[in-house]
């Protein structure tokens, strides 16, 4: 996130409902840092034989309704202050899904794709020995996020399991099927955006058949995303926009008739970069990272990372946009929201819509308790109920209140949030 801070962010948005909402001091002061952070460094053997050494981070936010939860992401440009920002995001996101968790997250300063299978085997397991005494089912719950895989997570299960003297799948969840994960799990994130935008889309009196959306990212959440807006929505995605992991710049990738999601996916390795060359022999036009976000479509969804929504980028969006919907974590700074407010663009908010994954990793931590796993149809049905609740949980708020989405999303969830600590007694 380039010159901006995510977690001075985070607090903005966090004081500009807090003012609204008249909130205690102490209850602000508790909510606006984490409760508790975990800075650490990982030495590691590489297979040449050299040792390096990784910074490692955990932040645990706030944990009053339930264990802390949240990704860990490896990503060379980690910051404390992003982990901070995406831990106090998960704590809502967690509250405004009406789910019995807190919000977490971890990292390490590393890109994934400079290690070998079994470098990135060894550093899954030198984290987890550094944090074993203080993540737990009943403790604090991390996944994947950037960077991170389902085998990654099934390694760290595996580890904190030898660790303990017991097997735990309940520690860790986006674990691989057959190693404690859940169905549905690959496809949740980006389909929960999909049920959001279909709600928001009802709410508008719009036919998604006839609506046209533009996606800022290629890693999970957007390429489930892309295929649900196509085959669930029957609407038609004309760009996906991606980072290219070789030139280490992003790309757009278009077709005004539609993109055949599948296809792309095809062809697009484990960091979310698509092959260029085969995409251009199927006839996509090869553009400019940044022309996502001027494309002439109905439906805007930014799917990849933060703050690519600024003031100034912004400004491009076409004025036929109808719907944003936040897909990636924190995408959208607040003098993007005065621009998108302005203009009258529903937005639904990034810790409503994306919650789809942290409510299907619930599902996978009660089927890990349970020790019995549901099917795929059951776990889709019932993440699609609790995401359609939470999303008109939201909007009731905002047009009681007649407040902006986000501020109506965090409505709901410092509310469940701060009455989860006055019945513990914290406040």
């Amino acid at each position: 996130m380039s010159g901006i801070n995510p977690f001075e962010m985070a607090q903005r948005q966090f004081d500009e409902v807090a003012d609204q909402l008249a909130l205690d001091a102490g209850v602000r002061a508790v909510l606006r840092r984490p409760l508790r952070e975990f800075h650490f460094r990982i030495p590691m053997r590489m297979d040449d034989g050299s040792l390096k050494v990784f910074d490692g981070f955990r932040v645990q936010h706030n944990d009053a309704r339930g264990p802390a939860k949240g990704g860990i992401r490896w990503a060379a440009n980690e910051t404390i202050d992003t982990v901070r920002a995406l831990a106090t995001w998960m704590t809502w996101k967690c509250a405004v899904a009406d789910i019995p968790l807190g919000g977490g997250k971890g990292g390490v300063v590393v890109d994934p794709s400079t290690l070998s299978e079994t470098e990135k085997e060894r550093l899954c397991r030198g984290w987890v020995d550094q944090m074993w005494k203080n993540i737990g089912p009943r403790m604090d719950v991390p996944a994947p996020d950037v960077g991170t895989t389902p085998q990654m997570m099934g390694w760290m299960m595996d580890e904190y399991s030898k660790l303990k003297g017991e097997y735990t799948p309940g520690v860790i969840t986006g674990k691989p099927l057959g190693g404690g994960g859940s169905l549905g799990r690959t496809e949740a994130t980006g389909y929960g955006v999909i049920y959001s935008v279909r709600e928001a889309a009802k709410h508008l009196g719009i036919d998604t058949r006839k609506t046209t959306a533009s996606i800022h990212g290629f890693g999970n959440v957007a390429q489930y995303a892309s295929i649900g807006f196509a085959e669930m929505l029957g609407g038609t995605v004309v760009c996906v926009a991606c980072w290219d992991n070789q030139d280490k710049t992003s790309y757009t990738f278009s077709k005004d008739d539609g993109i055949d999601p599948r296809f792309l996916m095809s062809i697009t390795d484990q960091y979310g970069t698509i092959d260029k060359a085969k995409a251009k022999a199927a006839g996509y036009r090869i553009e400019d990272g940044q022309a996502w976000i001027g494309k002439d479509v109905d439906i805007l969804l930014p799917c990849a990372i933060e703050g690519v929504l600024t003031g100034e980028t912004a400004e491009k969006i076409s004025k036929r946009v109808k719907i944003v919907g936040e897909g990636a974590n924190g995408p959208t700074t607040p003098e993007a929201d005065a621009v998108i407010k302005k203009r009258g663009i529903f937005l639904v908010p990034d810790f409503l819509c994306n919650a789809g994954g942290v409510t299907c990793s619930y599902f996978e931590g009660v089927q890990n308790d349970m020790n019995f796993y549901w099917s795929k149809d059951e776990v889709l049905k019932k993440l699609d109920d609790k995401m359609t609740v939470a999303f008109h949980g939201v909007l009731d708020m905002a047009t009681e209140k007649k407040v902006y989405m986000r501020n109506a999303a965090y409505m709901v969830a410092i509310d469940r949030v701060v009455t989860a600590m006055r019945l513990r007694g914290w406040v």
